[in-house]
C-alpha cells in the first residue's frame, strides 16, 4: 500500500489546500493529513478546531476519490510523522517560486535524515495560487470576505471566531 502525507498546519484549510488533498489521492492508497503543532506560529484555530474541520471537509471527497483520508495530528519532526503513519512519500503544494526555495531546503533535510521518504511536489491550480491561510486570517480579521478562498463552514468558523 502506498501511504502519502500532506503535512500541514491548515490554519485554516483552504480551498487550495483542498485542491491538493484531492489531486494527491491519484497517486497514494491511502493520504494522511498531518496536521502540526508549530510553537512558532501563533494559531487562530486550536489543534483540535483544525483537525475537525479538515475532517468535516475530507468527508465529501472520500465519496469521490475512493482513497482513505486520514487526518493526523502530530507534534514532531516531519520525518518521523512519515514514519510513524508509514508514509513512503510526502506531499507538498507550491503556490510559487518562494515555495521552493523553502521547500528545496526542507527536502535536502529530509532526505539527509531519512533517504527511503521521497517528496512530490503539486502546483496549485491557478485560481488557488494567491491563496495561503496567513492571509485568509488577515482579510478576515479585517472584515474582509473570504469565501472565495475556503468553504463555506470554513467561512463560518473564521467569522464566528473573530467576532
Amino acid at each position: 500500500m502506498r501511504i502519502g502525507l500532506y503535512p500541514g498546519t491548515f490554519d485554516p484549510i483552504t480551498l487550495g489546500h483542498i485542491d491538493i488533498i484531492r489531486r494527491a489521492t491519484v497517486l497514494v492508497d491511502r493520504l494522511v493529513v498531518g496536521v502540526a503543532v508549530n510553537s512558532d506560529k501563533a494559531p487562530l484555530f486550536s489543534l483540535d478546531d483544525r483537525v475537525e474541520m479538515i475532517k468535516s471537509e475530507c468527508r465529501n471527497l472520500v465519496s469521490t476519490v475512493k482513497v482513505e483520508i486520514i487526518v493526523y495530528p502530530f507534534e514532531t519532526l516531519l520525518i518521523d510523522c512519515a514514519r510513524k503513519v508509514g508514509a513512503s512519500v510526502i506531499v507538498r503544494g507550491l503556490r510559487a517560486v518562494a515555495d521552493f526555495e523553502y521547500e528545496f531546503q526542507m527536502v535536502g533535510m529530509n532526505r539527509a535524515l531519512d533517504d527511503t521518504v521521497e517528496t512530490v511536489f503539486l502546483m496549485a491550480e491557478t485560481r488557488h495560487q494567491a491563496i495561503a491561510s496567513k492571509l485568509v486570517k488577515e482579510i478576515a480579521n479585517l472584515g474582509g470576505d473570504v469565501s472565495k478562498f475556503v468553504t463555506p463552514r470554513v467561512n463560518s468558523r473564521l467569522i464566528s471566531r473573530l467576532s
